[in-house]
């Protein structure tokens, strides 16, 4: 019972005039940036963050958390009907999305992917309900080791299940600790490396961070790729799935949203390994696998399921331990920062409307999306039409507003600006932003748990071992690290990262 009674306070908190109208504000953004090819979540969230200096800590939460599911579901628009996937995890849409849009079943494919999502992302909700509140419990067992122990796992997660090249991944990683350590010391009040720069003596905002390396690069890297439209979205047809397609593509999504919330619930995990393995899954298991990649249901339905499931239980390891999972998650904790809440276990009891109120908004963002991506299909086909040499200009002057906003400096644009240029020669190099950005956030954690895990056992570096759980996580991260080094399964991550997207 006390589980309905938390709930009813968060729908109290949701249902307020002011938390609906972010939520729905945060739908239509997460949905338009889902549409437009090339911008992601990421990005999105990182120029709206300063908005949130502003806004009341929980209508800025609700609205952030609507932008980045909102773009799963924006996602899948274009990848079914111009074959460009709006976001990463739509990348998979495309397989058979597109097919099924050539086939003449473009208002079918839309509408399975909004039942899907619709479907995981409310029964993925109830699982961040049911088991946050014990996880929380869990959580306040941890003392200083454990959480610099759980964080080394996060970030040994975040290079595993990173796409790409492993060495590249834990060396963003790196950079992204060494970044963290600019500014002055907590314990000795001593500026270090700030090369005498008074701007760096607080460190450098990972909100600048972001905006440079996935705003302002992503904008470039774009501009360079020649626009490939295509005519399919002049012909949607029919919002009806028939029989036959239903069949097909319910119990792919059944199994994608129960696989998209357990994966999400990993570091580094969230939507876009979900979305891969669901049509993976799918594809092992079906009777007829080569009608994979010619626009089978279920090729769209299970990924679809899968993103949204393991977009909204990525939440989970940020709401109980504080620990962001993925680059958005990491803003997230900056956003809960910026207004002096520390995220973790603690949530729950100092702050329950903002945890529980969280919580109820996804569900009524789930029932938005729904209501508004149908019927407003016709504008996001329309406003795929606008050259992208227009849009993006206009994205850039956002941006630079945004982060001017946060100190009222001008030294935050010029370090925005270096970093969107470093971004996308990153971009270049084929080296992920994200691990990078992790490690900008998680870094000056880790250093603080250490030091101070050090100082409690006086100087011993036993303590990280002797303690039970601390050592159970350490020995975890080990055995991520000696998993993936196997040729075998180095192999099998390879292909299921590029196979299914070549």
């Amino acid at each position: 019972m006390e589980l309905w009674d938390h709930l009813a306070l968060g729908f109290s908190v949701a249902f307020s005039p002011e938390n609906l109208l972010y939520a729905l504000l945060g739908c239509i953004l997460g949905t338009l940036v889902g549409v437009l090819p090339g911008l992601g979540p990421v990005p999105t969230i990182a120029m709206l963050l300063p908005i949130t200096y502003v806004l009341p800590p929980i209508a800025g939460l609700i609205m952030l958390a609507g932008i980045y599911y909102g773009t799963q579901y924006g996602g899948s628009t274009t990848a079914i009907l111009v074959n460009l996937p709006g976001e990463t995890s739509a990348v998979v849409t495309t397989l058979d999305g597109h097919q099924m849009a050539r086939n003449g079943r473009a208002g079918a494919a839309l509408a399975l992917a909004a039942m899907g999502s619709f479907f995981a992302g409310s029964v993925a909700t109830m699982v961040i309900a049911a088991f946050a509140p014990p996880l929380a419990e869990v959580a306040f067992l941890f003392g200083p080791a454990e959480y610099f122990s759980l964080m080394t796992l996060g970030l040994v997660g975040a290079v595993v299940l990173a796409s790409g090249s492993l060495l590249k991944a834990i060396a963003m990683i790196v950079l992204g600790l060494l970044l963290g350590m600019v500014g002055t010391d907590v314990n000795s009040g001593v500026a270090r490396y700030d090369f005498g720069i008074p701007e760096l003596q607080d460190g450098i905002n990972f909100a600048i961070v972001a905006m440079g390396v996935f705003g302002f690069s992503e904008i470039l890297s774009n501009l360079e790729q020649k626009e490939n439209r295509v005519s399919i979205a002049d012909k949607v047809g029919s919002l009806y799935p028939n029989r036959q397609e239903l069949r097909e593509a319910a119990p792919a999504i059944l199994r994608g949203t129960a696989l998209g919330s357990c994966l999400g619930i990993l570091p580094g995990g969230g939507s876009v390994l979900s979305a891969f393995a669901s049509y993976t899954l799918e594809k092992k298991i079906s009777k007829n696998p080569e009608r994979f990649g010619k626009g089978h249901p279920a090729g769209l339905a299970g990924p679809e399921s899968a993103n949204n499931a393991g977009a909204q239980t990525s939440f989970i390891p940020l709401l109980t331990l504080g620990i962001p999972g993925n680059a958005v998650m990491a803003l997230m904790v900056g956003a809960m920062t910026i207004h002096n809440i520390q995220p973790g276990p603690q949530v729950m009891s100092s702050h329950p409307d903002l945890f529980w109120g969280l919580i109820a908004s996804m569900w009524i963002g789930n029932l938005m999306l729904v209501v508004l991506n149908l019927p407003l299909i016709g504008i996001w086909v329309k406003l795929l039409r606008v050259p992208y040499r227009v849009l993006f200009p206009a994205i850039i002057i956002f941006c630079t507003i945004g982060v001017y906003s946060l100190n009222y400096n001008v030294f935050d644009i010029l370090v925005t600006a270096v970093f969107g240029v470093v971004g996308y020669v990153w971009y270049k190099l084929k080296c992920e932003g994200a691990p990078l950005l992790l490690g900008l956030v998680l870094g000056p954690m880790m250093e603080e748990n250490f030091r101070r895990a050090l100082l409690l056992s006086r100087g011993d570096f036993g303590t990280f071992i002797d303690r039970p759980l601390s050592a159970g996580l350490l020995g975890a991260a080990a055995a991520l690290v000696l998993i993936v080094a196997l040729p075998s399964i180095r192999r099998t991550r390879s292909e299921a990262f590029v196979e299914e997207a070549g």
